[in-house]
């Protein structure tokens, strides 16, 4: 129950970014909103970050690449197209919108990423989709245009997703830590030379505020139920946050939910049904592998010993180290996660930095 309701906050969290966002655009431009807000973010999981660090903070140098295209995309280029949205049409739809991100991510992983994605996973991203193209009519002649513009951040973001995955050395919390330094750094240079530059000191701080809670605490709170629950019973949690954004935009905004974007979410729950039930079962062969990253050793995964325990530290608990997996051939329905991607396309091998030195 304490796992669930941290994948709720989570969600509650994230969806009051559109309509709390929405009102900070009144006074703050959107690249430099963007970049306060992923500013806020970092400062938010800093100390989830140090405190998991394990000495190690900076990807390994494989990943250099994957982390610079996710401050990129997630964290510059996302943002400010999502802003730009919300300038155009009002903080409901576009929240509504957001879940394009998961049919976006879908997509990009069966086309780009070589993950798997069957006829359920499918009929999920045709309903995302119609349920967008539905929203997008009640906001009238702008809609088109602002609907292109999330759509353009879910697609940013959904590229995120897929790069942050194959991070393997460095946290989830310590990958977002290092994203909203650079990330929000970057678009407030940006806005600094390119849009009147805002400076009213209670704003910033709101928005700063805004990042450490809508984006830091809830991707903290969304860890803590991922390593508990599972991925993808925390995934269908968390995806309730448009929901919840669509709802306090009515209630901060005092915008009105219409009969249409009513029939728009309940498709859009049905979509999210179908997309969560796409899991499959096959035969796969998993090369050997050393790599680094948060695990426990209550799966068919990781059966690695550990000889010198740490003095009250149970091997069913969540820990982080360099390990490695022999050769295993066996089959279990199973989700892209970071043991799987390569079973559907080409091989990935994460070496170890270099150890010299260490005890």
């Amino acid at each position: 129950m304490p796992f669930i309701l941290a994948a709720l906050g989570s969600a509650i969290l994230f969806g009051s970014s559109t309509p709390l966002g929405k009102l900070l655009l009144d006074s703050l431009p959107p690249f430099q909103l963007a970049g306060l807000l992923y500013l806020g973010a970092a400062l938010g999981v800093l100390p989830f970050s140090v405190s998991r660090s394990h000495g190690g903070f900076l990807p390994h140098r494989k990943n250099l690449f994957h982390l610079a295209g996710a401050i990129l995309f997630g964290g510059v280029l996302g943002p400010v197209l999502l802003l730009l949205g919300l300038q155009k049409a009002s903080a409901a739809t576009v929240a509504l919108w957001l879940n394009l991100e998961l049919a976006a991510t879908a997509v990009l992983g069966c086309l780009v990423f070589k993950d798997h994605l069957g006829r359920f996973g499918w009929l999920g991203v045709s309903g995302t989709l119609a349920a967008a193209i539905l929203l997008s009519w009640q906001e009238g002649p702008i809609g088109p245009i602002a609907l292109i513009l999330v759509a353009g951040a879910c697609i940013c973001w959904a590229l995120d997703n897929h790069l942050t995955a194959l991070i393997d050395t460095i946290t989830p919390s310590q990958s977002t830590c290092v994203k909203g330094i650079f990330a929000g750094s970057l678009n407030l240079a940006i806005a600094y030379f390119t849009e009147p530059f805002g400076t009213e000191i209670p704003v910033i701080l709101s928005a700063l505020l805004l990042g450490a809670f809508a984006y830091g605490a809830s991707i903290s709170l969304y860890i803590t139920a991922a390593q508990n629950l599972g991925a993808t019973r925390s995934q269908m949690i968390f995806a309730t946050a448009p929901f919840f954004g669509m709802a306090l935009s009515a209630l901060v905004l005092g915008e009105s939910i219409s009969p249409l974007q009513i029939m728009a979410a309940l498709i859009l729950v049905a979509a999210l049904f179908t997309l969560f039930l796409d899991r499959h079962t096959h035969a796969h062969t998993h090369t050997p592998l050393t790599h680094k990253h948060w695990h426990h050793h209550g799966d068919d995964h990781h059966l690695h010993g550990h000889p010198d325990p740490k003095p009250g530290k149970k091997p069913e608990a969540f820990h982080g180290h360099w390990h490695q997996h022999p050769q295993t051939s066996h089959a279990h329905p199973h989700w892209p996660d970071i043991h799987h991607r390569a079973t559907h396309g080409p091989d990935h091998q994460t070496d170890p930095p270099d150890r010299q030195g260490e005890k």
